[in-house]
């Protein structure tokens, strides 16, 4: 999923706490599938001797990607242990580099860029400064594109959080409900636009919209593992979190066989910037 846009007003400093646990967001969160890049170079017409500016990088999920496209990546990471494995995980890339910064505050030294992308990481700029900072710093004619996992289920379905609710009324009855994703059939109608961030007014043109069918499987500790480098349940105090997590790892054992899914729609939204 892309972690939920509607956060309480510190939003911003919410989305470093991964940089708590940058090995674990490395290992168990989604990539982006290759069908995606192969639309974006299409749609953009971006690939060797263009240059990326990467929002938001993380640990380089879908930088690596960018990169393979041939393109020269400026990357930028707030957090400073996220963008140090990132590092290590592209050392070998000689098109990329890491830049420890928030897009608000990060020093553009005058660059310009062919392309904004922004993997599930739009919703932690500060839209104030963020859609007339990504127009300022993209040249004429260049595209802002923004990447997402959105989580979703499938009617009939056995679905965690329907066979986990009593236990998050149990550990934190104090928090807002849990719910259930949304119908995969429903979240494809959501097709216009740039989905649930703000909107740039007129600085980009027309949205171009994909969806990209994913699925995920864990066991019981693994989607443990999952949940435990979300924001929304990083924010929990541990000793919520932790008692939590270890009763919706068993109950995925002892009800689900110890097999879960987490089915996803990734989503590419692109739009060229505005004469």
């Amino acid at each position: 999923m892309t972690d939920d846009p509607k956060m309480p007003p510190n939003r911003y400093e919410v989305g470093r706490v991964f940089n708590e646990v940058p090995e674990l967001y490395d290992r168990v969160r989604p990539g982006y599938p290759d069908e995606l890049f192969a639309d974006l170079g299409a749609i953009t017409g971006i690939g060797k001797r263009s240059s990326v500016l990467e929002v938001g990088c993380g640990t380089g999920q879908a930088t690596r990607s960018l990169a393979a496209l041939g393109c020269s990546v400026t990357a930028i990471e707030p957090g400073t242990d996220m963008a140090a494995l990132a590092r290590r995980r592209m050392a070998t890339m000689s098109n990329v580099d890491v830049e420890t910064s928030t897009f608000e505050d990060w020093d553009d030294r005058g660059r310009r860029f062919d392309a904004l992308v922004a993997a599930s990481s739009w919703h932690w700029v500060d839209p104030s400064i963020g859609w007339r900072r990504a127009y300022e710093v993209l040249d004429h004619g260049g595209w802002m594109a923004l990447l997402g996992n959105v989580v979703v289920r499938r009617p009939e379905e056995p679905e965690v959080y329907a066979e986990t609710a009593d236990l998050h009324e149990r550990f934190c009855p104090e928090s807002p409900g849990w719910g259930h994703p949304p119908l995969e059939d429903d979240v494809r109608t959501t097709s216009e636009g740039w989905g649930l961030v703000d909107d740039p007014g007129g600085l980009f043109g027309p949205t171009i919209v994909r969806w990209y069918p994913a699925v995920q499987w864990f066991t019981g500790d693994g989607f443990a593992d999952l949940l435990r480098s979300t924001s929304l349940y990083r924010r929990l105090d541990r000793d919520v979190r932790e008692p939590l997590l270890d009763a919706i790892a068993q109950r995925i054992r002892e009800r689900m066989g110890d097999r879960a899914s987490r089915r996803y729609l990734s989503v590419l939204r692109v739009g060229q910037r505005a004469a």
